[in-house]
């Protein structure tokens, strides 16, 4: 078995070298990566959440690292789409590799406006954020809602001729993130991105304060997989929309979980920040590791959707 093993084909049209992408969040543009190597290997480069106007993002202290990964309330810092797509869009797209942009707002008006702004720019696919749990004091209106999460879907897909995947939240019940789920569906997404960060907090208990500035913040790595999983996995079995998972994934083993329990592709966040190409490092140890098992990527999915 050759490379082949790591092809992923989209239904509508979008071809994937390898099923290993980065996530959002953890790359910039894909700039930062490639500061440390080549990134050609990557099925894609998924870039940080970009919004209609600038955002200074939440106040310090945002970071802090759990035993099992990482809490942030990074605000979605970002220089707003303007100042995105005249600097680091040209730049990521140099990079030449398919760019999938991450666009987020605080209400239907900016989720319409820079959704039909970014139309046209270069990007292969867009993922419409709709789960952050470090804005709006962590209130998730279109990822709790599933009448409001139909509507920005909707009001999305009249103005993007691109095809875009919502990234929604596990902070909700199965059976809600189900709903949701096929409220999105049924709205016109091409695709879902499974999961956001789930809510956490750490304090310390001496100064008796929260390690985070504004409490609470989301947490990612390992510690999540299992939920990520979860959730692929309930999804999978209600819709055969393409998903991208992402959460905890941080070995060729993770990966191919991943795409046993659903997922088209996986996206690889936290792990870089240990190791900035942990990613790339991956996409050869996945295509080992199903070379060995005489299989590919594309047919541990479709084993899951045969179930």
């Amino acid at each position: 078995m050759t490379r082949k093993a790591l092809v992923v084909r989209l239904p509508f049209g979008l071809v994937l070298d390898t099923p290993v992408l980065s996530a959002s969040g953890c790359y910039g543009a894909g700039l930062e990566g490639a500061a440390f190597g080549d990134l050609a290997a990557l099925g894609a480069l998924v870039t940080k959440t970009v919004t209609p106007r600038p955002r200074a993002g939440n106040p310090p202290p945002r970071i802090y690292e759990t035993p099992c990964g990482m809490l942030n309330s990074i605000g979605l810092e970002n220089p707003g789409v303007e100042a995105f797509l005249a600097n680091d869009l040209q730049r990521a797209l140099q990079q030449s590799r398919p760019l999938i942009l991450n666009v987020g707002g605080e209400s239907l008006e900016e989720y319409e406006a820079i959704v039909e702004r970014v139309q046209g720019c270069g990007a292969v696919a867009l993922e419409i954020n709709l789960s952050c749990p470090n804005v709006q004091g962590g209130a998730l209106p279109f990822s709790t809602d599933p009448a409001a999460c139909e509507l920005v879907v909707r009001r999305c897909r009249e103005r993007s001729t691109l095809p875009f995947f919502v990234k929604l939240s596990p902070n909700v019940s199965t059976s809600l993130l189900l709903e949701v789920a096929a409220a999105a569906e049924a709205a016109g997404a091409d695709g879902l991105t499974l999961i956001n960060t789930l809510l956490g907090r750490a304090i310390d208990w001496r100064r008796r304060k929260p390690r985070l500035a504004l409490g609470s913040g989301g947490l990612s790595g390992p510690a999540i997989k299992p939920v990520a999983i979860h959730c692929i996995a309930s999804v999978r079995a209600k819709t055969r929309l393409p998903i991208l998972g992402v959460g905890g994934a941080a070995s060729a083993e993770d990966i191919c979980e991943f795409l046993a329990a659903g997922a088209d592709a996986v996206q690889v966040g936290t792990a870089q920040f240990r190791d900035p190409l942990a990613a790339v490092r991956l996409v050869q140890e996945v295509e080992d590791l199903l070379v060995g098992a005489e299989t590919s990527a594309s047919e541990l999915t479709a084993s899951t959707r045969a179930r």
